[in-house]
């Protein structure tokens, strides 16, 4: 079978990009950096969320499902390397990748991130040049499904009809969004509670991965046999690790 990767990432302001560019103090604290930079943003547009290159990547979470089996999990540390070791898995695996608004922002902020950083991700930027499999199936066109993006295209496109993971996870029957919840994000990092930022992310790509397999029943590329053995790999699966944010996970899944 072709590999599925469902991801998620979590992002905090570039704390050291933002007091480059506009020639901030060194001693200046942190929060009070990136809140010239959301103050800036305001001005500019209406909202504090910043512009992708100034998304520093704290965490990527994965569900990889492959011949093998299926596995959760995050990568963790130094941004380039967390970014490069994505990349790394697309180059391994060339999977199907699966994201809920990830056109709109995770893979721009990986993108402009990598750039900065100088990683390499050749089999993801590739659209034919090298290999003729991805001239009209590649992980960069819109409408193409290397990559697919599930808000974008249930959403026919149209971002007026875009809708949050959150709400349609749980109208669909699933447990939603778990923990801090994206908005506390950077209070949770202030905080030194990079684990809460994780198991967040991670519970995300989870919801993204079941709305996946609900998206191939809804196409008839499952039947609801296949449907359900799916749903069952990755329970079971869930259902023996043990950390407390899998337990949530499951107990609100069984609830609803």
């Amino acid at each position: 079978m072709s590999a599925v990767l469902a991801f998620d990432i979590e992002t905090i302001p570039d704390v050291a990009g933002i007091r480059r560019l506009h020639g901030l103090p060194a001693d200046l604290p942190d929060a009070e950096v990136a809140e010239v930079a959301f103050q800036m943003r305001r001005t500019r547009t209406g909202s504090d969320f910043l512009a992708p290159p100034l998304h520093r990547v704290v965490v990527i979470s994965c569900v990889l499902r492959e011949a093998e089996g299926i596995k959760v999990f995050s990568l963790e540390g130094p941004e380039k390397e967390v970014i490069q070791r994505f990349y790394d898995g697309v180059e391994k695996y060339v999977p199907r990748l699966v994201s809920w608004n990830g056109g709109g922002f995770d893979l721009p902020v990986l993108n402009y991130r990598g750039l900065i950083h100088g990683v390499s991700a050749p089999t993801f930027w590739e659209t034919g040049e090298e290999n003729r499999d991805f001239r009209f199936n590649n992980y960069i066109s819109r409408y193409h499904t290397r990559h697919l993006d599930l808000m974008d295209v249930l959403a026919m496109y149209q971002p007026r009809n875009n809708a949050p993971l959150d709400e349609v996870a749980q109208l669909a029957g699933l447990p939603g969004k778990i923990g801090i919840g994206g908005a506390k994000v950077w209070e949770t990092w202030l905080a030194g509670d990079t684990a809460k930022i994780r198991d967040y992310c991670e519970a995300d790509t989870a919801n993204t991965y079941l709305l996946f397999l609900r998206y191939q029943l809804l196409r008839g590329v499952f039947s609801k046999d296949v449907y359900q053995k799916e749903i069952n790999i990755l329970k079971n699966y869930l259902q023996e690790q043990a950390k407390p944010h899998w337990r949530e996970f499951l107990k609100l899944w069984n609830e609803a």
